[in-house]
């Protein structure tokens, strides 16, 4: 858990499982509540992110330079936008975090758990979100919702169904060994419901 003044929430999950269209309620939420919101994303978050984040999802590359330019993506982030954020006494809301990172590079690619987790140690120093939300779908039903979607897929969202299937085990297994941080969240339900468990989430955070 960080110890600034705001608070650090991230949103995690497998492409298709609909996390992005809960952030703009999230935020108008908070705001209702009196707290100044930023929301970010990642990759991106500043204009050297998102730069990265043009590589990371339309370029082929290896591995370990996926890695590396997703912490140094992060690393420009945390200096430059959320530490700063969070001294400010604002709530940062990012779409994506390093738990992304263990899931897709991780779980997905298979890199080494113990270089991603050398990565974060280098790269956050122990800073962590204070609440992550994960949002849960079973692949079949996070691939039809893409299939629908009208934008072009990119690199990872064009990934086979095992892949993803070993992202969001990567994601389970988190979280089940964080249950204080990462609350998982059935994302087929009604969005109503789901705002229920939000709200009551984020206010206990």
């Amino acid at each position: 858990m960080n110890t600034a003044c705001g608070k650090f929430i991230t949103l995690e999950g497998v492409d298709g499982a609909g996390k992005s269209t809960h952030i703009d309620w999230i935020v108008g939420f908070l705001e209702a509540r009196g707290h100044r919101v930023v929301a970010t994303r990642e990759p991106g978050g500043t204009p050297l992110g998102e730069k990265l984040r043009e590589l990371l999802l339309h370029e082929p590359m290896h591995l370990e330079t996926e890695a590396l330019l997703m912490f140094a993506a992060r690393r420009e982030h945390l200096e430059s936008v959320i530490r700063p954020a969070l001294a400010q006494g604002a709530w940062v809301i990012c779409d994506r975090f390093t738990d992304a990172s263990f899931a897709y590079q991780g779980g997905g690619r298979g890199l080494s758990i113990a270089k991603l987790e050398q990565l974060e140690i280098w790269v956050q120093e122990g800073f962590q979100p204070d609440l992550t939300l994960l949002f849960d779908l079973p692949i079949e039903i996070a691939a039809g919702r893409m299939a629908a979607a009208t934008r072009r897929p990119d690199r990872f969202e064009r990934e086979q169904a095992d892949f993803h299937e070993r992202v969001r085990q990567a994601y389970l297994d988190r979280a089940l060994r964080m249950p204080g941080r990462i609350k998982p969240i059935d994302a087929g339900q009604p969005i109503d419901n789901i705002r229920k468990l939000l709200e009551q989430y984020l206010s206990s955070v």
